[in-house]
């Protein structure tokens, strides 16, 4: 069908009947089987996802893995093999911690396709025949009943049913779809008409006949799957950040490589050495450990998170979330408990009822008229709601009595009824329904008294107007009437007995908030959130509930229907989503909640969009963060969302957030750590090319390399674990273009943590070597006197950097205030990590196996009591730094507010 022409669904039945050129007989075999051969089968395709392959060589070209690479070609090229080897073992950890930790299926198109049932009955030639679900085709007239799965988008011919679209749109009260009655308006919107049934749907009571439309991934659930298959998942800000970052740590490394060979070669270097001296730049400029450590703390923040009720399902997420500025939010199950409880009743006035005999005949009909088991809690959700309410009233009493007549409820009568007696010649009909539809039956009202009071037409508007009014806000108001009728004999019709009926009073059910919703909302509102709510439901309910939970301005959400939407353009939409006020959006279709979540994208904001129906799928995938309800979601969303709420409470986001914002903060405390050794590594080579060789190489690649991998990493991590600091959830938002690496940050760890380290750390190999009786340019390789003196300077010089690596890891540990007002002891996974560095570089000293391959040898007394100095010293440098930086801010601050505005 034409793209531009509108839907067979959303036109009039004889139109829909001479387009698909069907009949009341339905189709003939041999017409449905070449109607198969040309619009295939009724199934969803399936669209495979990137290769295991794929991933692993994603992974392995990485800029930081390409950087390894050359350096282990160059390795290889110079004849350092076992460096090589070393390097190559480096790449290989980063892309397995890569791959195991990021790779996970999707598989929403392939769960969409358990929505669709297995078989139907369908009328062809005239007759009722059970085929597959994906044999039906356009034009065949299907019959479906109670508990019936709809296969196909498709137009009611005859009937009613209520159908259950919580598979589609979420919403967990059923609606009426009923063939449409001369005079009916007709829609534009498939969501909106009355007569349509959707694909994915199921039906709860009723039964009817309707001509299939649409089949396969020609309907709204294939439209859906279609639109999963080709929404992708941006990368994440962090994940941009670090290839930006890794990118510009190639060219400075790369760079400073290739212009310090030359230099050692004019510096009288060989051309082997000056070449050892490039890759040695090269290396220790290189952060080996960044990758593995930011993954690990993410793995760590996942775990966190999942024990606060959010399994996430992409590490990096976790950061995402951190950066999130617009939490797009379903209604209900996530805002509200998903559970209709009693709210109140009233009297036939719509004023609330006292104890007394309006209460008592409520609690009569809500628990004769109705279909659920109130011993094994079955049935539909709102009977079982209203059996409670009747448990709940003062004043019910148990009476012995008879059901002589069930009349089921009638999606086109929107009522329900049953005829009982109590055994002595006297019975009554129990009707409860819609309010308008009982209304239009009754004749009477009860008198708090317990009489019949006539009811005007009069009285009758002004409670519909009433009733319209409160609907509104987001309740549901069930009506109760009742009448007595002669005695007991033959069953009687159903269109007598549902007249001139007596309105006792009205049950009001509500979906209630969850409890820390309000909470949840202000605390968002503090963090610089904005949330918009996004729903199939009505306006007034939606911003009812919104207004409640403390979402909109001063209680007022602005409000936009699906309608209204379509008719915006995108300038319009980028308008009202920059205008800073929060959007109630209702009656929203799938393609609604995608294209809100790709505006916000395109004016700058990092979006979280929570979903559990089908419906939600495409967003869900398209959001940076997509949010799917554990226990009320359907598969489809949970495995198109990149986190699952095992509690489905919203406030669990916030928390997310929270533990979001926590982990950007302490990966970059991290990266401020790592960051800082490159200054005392690149150093001593520094040194030894601007010597001439006149002062030796001061330490060597493979204890870089145990520095960067073996003794940084447990610290790292611990930071990862730091606590979150003051007013973390009182700032605003970032800007996801902000550098996770600033100058600010550069300038701490490279001129303060870095250059101090850098000197304590050369001041102790040239005082072990000077002890010694070395002089610049004495020889000190293999078989010369001095060569045992020059490892064991070489170790302090791989020592120092640990040791001043301790005092950068608890300096790391805030970005302003002094470690002293944490706690110095605080973080004892860090007090952990550093004991575990320590014993490390031990062994590392101290066993002979350890000292054949990184070149070590025993420490002195006396210089072990110098080592024990340099974390202290490190320290209170960058304390006496941030102490300047506090001052010159308060300062500033002060002076601020002595002039005036202007």
């Amino acid at each position: 069908m034409d793209a531009a022409e509108p839907s067979l669904l959303v036109r009039s039945l004889p139109d829909v009947l001479v387009g698909l050129g069907t009949t009341m007989d339905g189709l003939t075999d041999q017409e449905a089987h070449a109607r198969l051969d040309r619009y295939g089968p009724n199934e969803l395709a399936v669209h495979r996802g990137p290769s295991l392959l794929t991933s692993l060589v994603r992974q392995l070209i990485h800029p930081l893995a390409l950087l390894l690479w050359l350096a282990a070609t160059l390795s290889f090229l110079t004849g350092a093999v076992t460096l090589g080897v070393a390097i190559l073992l480096v790449i290989a950890l980063n892309a397995a911690l890569a791959l195991l930790q990021e790779r996970h299926a999707e598989h929403a198109v392939a769960a969409l396709s358990a929505y669709l049932p297995p078989h139907a009955l369908v009328v062809r030639d005239g007759r009722r025949n059970r085929i597959e679900a994906r044999a039906v085709v356009p034009g065949d007239l299907v019959v479906f009943g109670e508990g019936d799965a709809v296969c196909a988008d498709a137009k009611i011919l005859s009937g009613a049913v209520e159908v259950d679209l919580s598979a589609v749109t979420g919403e967990s009260v059923p609606v009426v779809r009923a063939a449409a009655q001369a005079g009916d308006e007709i829609t534009q919107r498939l969501l909106d008409s009355t007569d349509v049934l959707l694909s994915g749907t199921t039906c709860t009571t009723g039964d009817c006949l309707a001509v299939a439309v649409e089949t396969g991934m020609g309907t709204e659930l294939g439209r859906i799957a279609g639109l999963s298959g080709r929404t992708t998942q941006e990368p994440s800000p962090l994940e941009r950040q670090v290839r930006r970052v890794a990118w510009l740590i190639a060219a400075v490394a790369v760079g400073v490589g290739l212009a310090f060979l030359p230099l050692g070669v004019l510096a009288g270097l060989s051309v082997a050495d000056a070449a050892v001296f490039a890759i040695g730049l090269l290396v220790a400029n290189v952060p080996e450990g960044l990758l593995p450590t930011i993954t690990l703390a993410l793995a760590v923040g996942v775990a966190d998170l999942a024990r606060r009720g959010g399994l996430v399902k992409r590490l990096s997420a976790v950061e995402t979330l951190g950066s999130t500025d617009v939490i797009c939010t379903d209604k209900t199950g996530t805002l509200t408990q998903n559970r209709m409880s009693l709210h109140s009743i009233w009297d036939a006035t719509a004023r609330h009822a006292p104890d007394g005999p309006v209460r008592s005949a409520m609690a009569h009909v809500l628990r004769s008229c109705t279909t659920a088991d109130p011993v094994a809690r079955t049935g539909d959700p709102t009977e079982l709601a209203l059996l409670d309410a009747a448990s709940s009233l003062a004043t019910a009493a148990n009476r012995a009595e008879r059901r002589d007549a069930t009349y089921s409820f009638d999606p086109r009568l929107r009522l329900m009824s049953v005829v009982v007696d109590d055994r002595r010649r006297t019975s009554q009909i129990l009707t409860k329904g819609a309010p308008e539809a009982v209304l239009a039956r009754s004749v009477s009202v009860m008198t708090p008294d317990g009489e019949a009071s006539p009811l005007s037409a009069e009285e009758r508007d002004r409670l519909l107007e009433r009733l319209n009014e409160l609907a509104g806000r987001g309740l549901r108001i069930i009506a109760c009437a009742q009448r007595e009728l002669p005695p007991p004999g033959d069953v009687p019709d159903r269109a007598q007995v549902e007249q001139e009926l007596v309105l006792i009073g009205f049950a009001v059910l509500s979906d209630p908030l969850r409890d820390a919703v309000p909470d949840a909302v202000e605390e968002a509102h503090r963090a610089g959130i904005t949330i918009h709510v996004i729903t199939g439901d009505n306006g007034g309910t939606a911003s009812a509930i919104a207004a409640s939970a403390g979402i909109g301005d001063a209680g007022r959400s602005v409000i936009v229907t699906g309608t209204e939407l379509e008719a915006m353009d995108d300038t319009e939409v980028d308008r009202l989503l920059a205008s800073g006020h929060e959007v109630v959006f209702a009656r929203s279709a799938p393609e609604d909640k995608l294209r809100i979540a790709d505006r916000l994208q395109h004016v700058g904001h990092v979006v979280a969009m929570t979903g559990d129906g089908v419906n939600d799928a495409p967003a869900l995938r398209k959001a940076d963060i997509g949010v799917a309800m554990g226990r009320s979601g359907t598969d489809v969303a949970r495995e198109a969302a990149t986190m699952v709420l095992t509690d489905d409470d919203f406030a669990t986001i916030i928390r997310a957030v929270q533990a979001g914002r926590r982990v950007y903060d302490n990966v970059r405390k991290f990266i401020l750590y790592i960051f800082a050794h490159a200054v005392p590594e690149i150093v001593p080579f520094l040194f030894f090319a601007l010597s001439g060789g006149a002062i030796p190489l001061g330490l060597t690649i493979v204890q870089i390399l145990m520095i960067d991998l073996g003794t940084e990493t447990l610290p790292a991590l611990a930071l990862g674990r730091e606590a979150a600091e003051p007013g973390l959830m009182s700032r605003p938002p970032r800007d996801r273009r902000e550098s996770i690496i600033t100058g600010r940050m550069l300038v701490r760890a490279w001129a303060i943590l870095g250059v101090t380290s850098a000197a304590l750390v050369m001041a102790g190999f040239l005082w072990v070597l000077y002890d010694a009786g070395w002089r610049p340019g004495d020889a000190t390789g293999p078989g010369t006197a001095l060569h045992d003196d020059y490892l064991r300077a070489t170790t302090m010089t791989f020592a120092g950097i640990v040791a001043c690596q301790i005092g950068t890891a608890m300096a790391a540990r805030t970005d302003h205030v002094s470690l002293l007002a944490i706690g110095v002891l605080s973080n004892r996974l860090l007090l952990a990590g550093i004991a575990f560095e320590v014993t490390v570089t031990a062994a590392a000293i101290y066993l002979p196996a350890a000292q054949s391959v990184l070149g070590t040898r025993p420490l002195h007394g006396r210089e072990l009591a110098v080592l024990a100095s340099f974390p202290v010293i490190v320290w209170g440098v960058d304390e006496l730094y941030r102490w300047v930086r506090r001052t010159r801010r308060l300062t500033r601050d002060r002076a601020g507010h002595l002039v005036p505005n202007r």
